[in-house]
């Protein structure tokens, strides 16, 4: 096995879940014959989803890689416009002190509690 077909091996195995000696201890523990039967007797029935999930089909983390990149092509970098229109002011220091600096203006709690 060459490193990159390990490495896909172990993305894989990172984000899949449990492999089949981690599925047999855990049945074993909790005595049921199927992971069927262990959701069955775990996930409330109404809150099951009856629908199969549409799922895309796996992929390797360098295949993914080139995805997200070929994804992250498509944004729009755009001029940022946050604080146009901004003036340097003097701010009085009666605010400052009372307003800015007064922790009641701006969190529910009080320096008694």
């Amino acid at each position: 096995m060459n490193l990159i077909e390990q490495q896909e091996k172990e993305f894989i195995s990172r984000h899949i879940g449990p492999n089949q000696l981690e599925e047999k201890e855990m049945l074993k523990i909790t005595g049921e014959k199927n992971l069927d039967d262990l959701v069955n007797k775990t996930v409330p029935s109404n809150i099951k989803n009856k629908e199969n999930m549409k799922l895309p089909t796996p992929m390797s983390e360098a295949a993914y890689l080139e995805h997200i990149q070929e994804v992250g092509q498509k944004n729009i970098v755009a001029k940022n416009f946050i604080g146009q229109g901004y003036y340097g002011t003097h701010t009085p220091s009666v605010i400052l002190r009372n307003i800015f600096e007064n922790p009641g203006w701006y969190t529910q709690y009080t320096p008694y509690q």
